[in-house]
């Protein structure tokens, strides 16, 4: 059984940073592909970042120059470090997991709510 388990989120002044994490379990890590997606109220779901299980990252037109997505095979754990971070960032944010050979992301955890204040 695949679990994702988010954390790191919180309460930020504009500016600020804050650093994700996620960790998996259930399957070799290793072996996935990872995804960070968030969700605004009342706003569709958005790409934010992946990395490949060789590590190729891949971030959405609005992330690219702020976030940066990393993984930790030894742990288990990928990341999303975040910085300078604005209110229109305020969302849940998604881990999600996929294998290599699929499209689309089969795992998702619960989410960790980002809320900047400006």
């Amino acid at each position: 059984q695949v679990q994702l388990v988010e954390s790191g989120g919180g309460l930020v002044q504009a500016g600020g940073s804050l650093r994700l994490s996620c960790a998996a379990s259930g399957r070799t890590f290793s072996n996935y592909d990872m995804g960070w997606f968030r969700q605004a109220p009342g706003k569709e779901r958005q790409f934010v970042a992946s990395i490949s299980w060789y590590g190729t990252t891949s971030y959405g037109d609005s992330m690219l120059s702020r976030f940066t997505i990393s993984r930790g095979n030894d742990k288990n754990t990928v990341y999303l470090q975040m910085n300078g971070l604005n209110a229109e960032d305020t969302a849940v944010y998604y881990c999600a997991m996929r294998g290599s050979w699929r499209s689309t992301y089969d795992y998702w955890g619960q989410g960790t709510q980002v809320t900047v204040s400006s």
